[in-house]
C-alpha cells in the first residue's frame, strides 16, 4: 500500500472489530517508518504470528516487531501505565528491541485504577459488554475536562493535588451506584511516582514530531484499534466504544491533518464476529456458528471471551467504507470458510416488510431486521498455502469478487492463515 501516491495510510477495522488489523499492520508496517495508534486503550488485542511464535499487543503498535520502525501512540489513546509497561517488558524479554523505537504523546490521557472501579460500577448498571479496562471512564474525564495527561507527571506535586480531588470524586460516584470498593489515594500517588520517570522518557510532541516526517516523506501508518461498527459516533450505539474509531479520528488522535493522509484500508473477515452485547444481524445458527467460532479461534484476545459469529454483512461493510472514505479492503480468514460446502452472503436486510441496503441508526431497528442472503458454493480446499490470487480456487474467487462488488471497493489483501507470511497481496 506505501507507493508514490501513498505515504500516509489509515488501517481501520470495518466490522466490530477482531478483523485482523494487527496482522495486516504487521504486514504493511515493514515499509513503514513510523506506526501510530491514534485511539483507544488496553481493551485491544491485536495478534500477531511470526514463525511458532505469537504476539498479542495491546496499546504498543504492532509495526513494534518490525526493528527499524519507530511505534507512536499518539494524543487519542488513553494509556494505562501498568499495562503498557508490562507489554514493553514483555517484548524487550522476549528479544523485540524496544529502546529509542516507543514515543508516547504527552497530551494522551492516563487510565488509573480508580477508572477501572468506575468501569466496573457502571458496567453492573448498563451492561454494555465492556472489558472493564477503565477506557470509558478516562474518556468522560477527558471531555468532562477532568482528565489527568501523561505531561502531568512533569509536576508530581501539582499531579498529587489533582488526585485527592480525582479520588474523592471515583469514591463518591462508587458509593452512589452501591459498590463497596474504594479507590485509595496512596495507591494512585504511588503509582503515579513509580511510573513517571519512564513514562517522561518517552513523552514528547508527536503530532509535531509526526508532521516533521510526513514533511521529511517518511511512510507513516495510522492504526486503529476495535471497528467502525463500534464508533461512539458512527457505531451500534449505545454498544460501542469510547473513541471514534473510525478514519476521522485518526487524524484528530494523531495530531495531523486530514490533507495528510492518502489512503484508508479498511479490514474485514471472510464472514462476521463480535464481541459484548449489541445487534449482530447476520448471526449464524447455534451449530454453524459454533463451528465457525472453532475453525477460527474466535475468543478475544484481552478477554478470553467468545466472539459471537455469524456471515459477511454487505450493509456493514458498505457502512464502513462510507464513513471511512475506505480506498481498499483486506479480507482476513478466508481460511476459516475451506471446509463450508455453501456460505451465505447479507446483501440486505428486511424491516417490517420494507427492504434495507443501508444501516439504520436506530439500534432497535437494527435488532429486528432479518438478513437477505445471497447463497455462495464453498471450494472445500485449504486455501493456506496460496500466494496468490490465481492459486486460490475459483470459488474462493468467486467469493472474493462478490465481497468487492457489494462493499463497493477493491480488495487489496487476502489473509488465508494466523502467520505473517500467508497473505496474498
Amino acid at each position: 500500500m506505501f507507493d508514490a501516491n501513498v505515504r500516509c495510510l489509515v488501517v481501520v477495522g470495518s466490522q466490530w472489530g477482531d478483523e485482523g488489523k494487527g496482522k495486516l499492520v504487521d504486514v504493511i508496517s515493514e515499509g513503514a517508518d513510523f506506526v501510530v495508534r491514534y485511539q483507544g486503550g488496553a481493551n485491544a488485542g491485536h495478534t500477531v504470528v511470526i514463525g511458532d511464535s505469537q504476539f498479542i499487543l495491546r496499546l504498543i503498535p504492532s509495526g513494534i516487531l518490525h526493528p527499524t520502525t519507530t511505534c507512536v501512540l499518539g494524543n487519542g489513546v488513553v494509556l494505562d501505565p501498568e499495562s503498557f509497561f508490562s507489554e514493553l517488558d514483555v517484548l524487550s524479554e522476549r528479544g523485540i528491541a524496544t529502546e529509542g523505537r516507543v514515543v508516547i504523546s504527552d497530551r494522551a490521557h492516563l487510565v488509573l485504577p480508580y477508572h477501572k472501579l468506575l468501569d466496573l460500577a457502571e458496567e453492573k448498571r448498563q451492561n454494555i459488554g465492556t472489558t472493564k479496562r477503565g477506557i470509558g471512564p478516562a474518556y468522560e474525564d477527558k471531555y468532562g475536562r477532568r482528565g489527568i495527561r501523561v505531561g502531568a507527571v512533569r509536576d508530581l506535586a501539582a499531579l498529587e493535588l489533582l488526585l485527592v480531588d480525582r479520588i474523592r470524586r471515583a469514591n463518591e460516584q462508587l458509593a452512589l451506584a452501591g459498590m463497596t470498593e474504594r479507590a485509595s489515594l496512596d495507591e494512585h500517588v504511588a503509582l503515579v511516582r513509580r511510573v513517571a520517570p519512564r513514562l517522561l522518557a518517552l513523552a514528547a510532541d508527536t503530532s509535531l514530531a509526526l508532521h516533521r516526517a510526513i514533511k521529511a516523506g517518511k511512510r507513516i501508518l495510522l492504526e486503529g484499534a476495535q471497528g467502525s461498527l463500534l464508533d461512539v459516533d458512527h457505531g451500534t450505539y449505545p454498544f460501542v466504544t469510547s473513541s471514534n474509531t473510525t478514519a476521522g479520528g485518526a487524524s484528530v488522535g494523531a495530531g495531523i491533518g486530514p490533507t495528510m493522509i492518502d489512503g484508508v484500508l479498511g479490514v474485514v473477515k471472510a464472514y462476521t464476529t463480535r464481541v459484548g452485547n449489541g445487534p449482530l444481524p447476520t448471526m449464524a445458527d447455534d451449530v454453524m456458528e459454533e463451528e465457525l467460532r472453532r475453525i477460527g479461534h474466535e475468543f478475544g484476545a484481552v478477554t478470553g471471551r467468545p466472539r459471537r459469529c455469524g456471515w459477511f454483512d454487505a450493509v456493514v461493510v458498505r457502512y464502513a467504507a462510507r464513513v471511512n472514505g475506505l480506498t481498499a479492503l483486506a479480507v482476513t480468514k478466508l481460511d476459516v470458510l475451506d471446509s463450508f460446502d455453501r456460505i451465505p452472503v447479507g446483501v440486505s436486510y428486511l424491516l417490517d416488510g420494507e427492504r434495507l441496503d443501508e444501516m439504520p441508526a436506530d439500534v432497535t431497528a437494527l435488532d429486528r431486521v432479518t438478513p437477505v442472503y445471497e447463497m455462495m458454493e464453498g471450494w472445500k480446499t485449504d486455501t493456506g498455502g496460496a500466494r496468490t490470487l490465481a492459486a486460490l480456487p475459483t470459488a474462493a474467487r468467486v467469493y472474493l469478487d462478490r465481497l468487492q462488488e457489494l462493499a463497493e471497493v477493491p480488495i487489496r489483501y487476502v489473509s488465508v492463515g494466523t502467520r505473517r507470511d500467508q497473505i496474498i497481496g
